[in-house]
């Protein structure tokens, strides 16, 4: 297996997995709205490249490693909370769940959805998780690893590039639904990012990394 980065080339002037920066620039040099990215092993590149940029856009593909001082500087994250997490396949077979924070038993589960993303699972994981503490009357925080779904939680508007179609005509109902929740409902909890880096795995992983 060859060494160094792989580039990944989802929109440019040639789509594809590439060996050095100056062969991925030269694609997506003059490019509007080029989506690329860099990874460490040419299998995880190749298996990018059958999803979409958006599943990536943000995160980090390398394992950072942290002195004691800069994970000290993070803290520590608050046990007494709810954690949630996405996950999507290369076919589109979308998923999410929530678990607690400190016992990681799972509070929901639901999927799988046809033609999803990654952020589009992470976003309806946290809005379930309102949801699911206000019912319950549970004033805890609740973490995310995705400052994507963190975003659009936020904004209570979604930008994604997936199109609705009769595959997933039901995903659409829920992405409709979450957000017409967050638009005429109050929430007192807190929406923390997960640092990954800092603390490891969110808790409600799926573990298929």
């Amino acid at each position: 297996m060859a060494k160094g980065k792989f580039y990944v080339v989802w929109k440019g002037h040639k789509t594809g997995v590439f060996r050095t920066w100056n062969e991925c620039k030269r694609h997506i040099d003059g490019f509007k709205g080029a989506e690329y990215k860099s990874f460490l092993k040419e299998e995880e590149a190749i298996e990018a490249l059958k999803k979409s940029y958006e599943d990536y856009k943000g995160k980090n593909t390398k394992k950072p490693t942290l002195s004691t001082a800069e994970k000290k500087a993070f803290g520590k994250p608050v046990l007494n909370s709810i954690s949630v997490d996405g996950a999507c396949n290369n076919k589109g077979r979308a998923e999410y769940k929530g678990v607690y924070t400190d016992t990681r038993t799972e509070l929901f589960l639901e999927g799988p959805f046809k033609k999803g993303t990654n952020n589009i699972m992470e976003f309806l994981a946290l809005v379930h998780a309102l949801a699911f503490c206000k019912k319950h009357k549970l004033d805890l925080p609740i973490y995310s690893d995705s400052k994507i779904a963190i975003n659009w939680v936020q904004k209570k508007y979604i930008n994604t590039k997936v199109e609705k179609c009769k595959d997933n005509k039901k995903l659409f109902e829920l992405i409709e639904r979450a957000l017409k929740w967050l638009k005429s409902n109050d929430y007192n909890n807190k929406i923390l990012k997960w640092e990954t880096k800092a603390w490891g795995e969110i808790p409600a992983d799926f573990g298929r990394k």
